[in-house]
């Protein structure tokens, strides 16, 4: 479905190369303050065009307020957020739309919807509808001013010098993916309601939902695997939950337990890619070469990190409101 969230709740719409995308937040406490210029630092962060080895396509990313503010405040009902799409070239994508690209959602879509949906630089699954996503976390982060989300690239495409990472890529005319990792500092103990909302359940949803996600793992993660539970487990200091290692990130039992939340996503390669490839021309039944056209991010973890920011304070705030630890009313 397109929307997320119990009580703090988003709902998002639009296509990549329709008139506008945007989102629907439902939850916002009346009277928080705040204006468009306070979404624009994250959003600017998202942006394309502004580092090497992101798409060349540049929209303004201009919020527009159409409902639920008013007299700078917030009035406590939905907000609706839009922003136009300008900078398109749909033409890019009619010469293959007989030919799923490999890696898209081309040919599930086209199955699923029947012919139907905006195929036009990836319709309704384009990551440019995670412009709404980041626009509704920069006012979730202002919510909880009291906790820091910070995400960062680890590596790209196996190598901890990006640098060194994003060329191999630009050398080898390919796209490449990488690892970003999560911080959280500053959570109180008890978020989380196991077993089906558990932190890492609703964390690990939502970041799903982010294009090119394909792994999550909190704190120690997949190499928990190959450690002895004494090694692994984390020794309670205080009566504060402080632990001497954070071999858990964090999380126990899908709770938080006031130490610092940690986790990593791995990011897949872009799948448009400049490489000759081959797919099936669904129109003649057969197996066609094709490269694919358009403007596409040579390595889409390098604009992520704002995205999952954007995503973790979501899930916080919704979980801070079901604790009722955030006000309905912000004077």
């Amino acid at each position: 479905m397109n929307s997320f969230g119990n009580i703090f709740r988003v709902h998002v719409f639009g296509e990549s190369h329709g008139e506008c995308v945007g989102i629907i937040i439902d939850g916002v406490p009346a009277g928080l303050a705040f204006t468009e210029e306070n979404l624009l630092p994250d959003l600017e962060r998202r942006k394309g065009g502004l580092q090497k080895g992101t798409t060349p396509r540049q929209e303004a990313d201009y919020p527009i307020f159409k409902s639920g503010i008013f007299n700078g405040k917030s009035t406590g009902f939905p907000l609706t957020i839009l922003f136009k799409n300008n900078n398109f070239r749909s033409e890019d994508y009619q010469e293959q739309r007989v030919i799923p690209r490999p890696g898209h959602a081309d040919w599930v879509a086209h199955q699923k919807f029947g012919g139907n949906e905006d195929y036009r630089g990836g319709g309704h699954f384009s990551a440019r509808l995670t412009t709404g996503i980041v626009a509704a976390g920069a006012i979730a982060k202002m919510l909880i001013p009291q906790i820091i989300i910070s995400a960062k690239v680890i590596s790209i495409g196996g190598e901890t010098d990006l640098e060194k990472g994003l060329q191999n890529a630009i050398d080898a005319k390919d796209s490449v993916g990488g690892i970003i990792q999560c911080t959280v500092k500053g959570l109180p103990v008890g978020l989380g309601e196991p077993y089906f909302n558990s932190l890492e359940s609703m964390l690990s949803h939502i970041m799903f939902s982010i294009p090119a996600v394909r792994g999550i793992e909190f704190g120690t993660g997949f190499q928990a695997a190959n450690m002895f539970g004494s090694e692994h487990n984390d020794a309670i200091e205080n009566n504060e939950g402080k632990t001497t290692t954070n071999h858990a990130g964090g999380i126990v039992g899908g709770i938080s337990n006031g130490n610092e939340l940690v986790f990593r996503l791995a990011i897949k390669p872009t799948s448009s890619t400049p490489k000759n490839q081959q797919s099936l021309n669904w129109e003649t039944g057969e197996v066609e070469d094709f490269s694919i056209k358009g403007r596409h991010d040579l390595c889409v973890a390098l604009r992520a990190p704002v995205i999952v920011e954007a995503a973790t304070a979501l899930v916080l705030v919704d979980c801070m409101m079901y604790e009722q630890l955030i006000p309905r009313i912000i004077k």
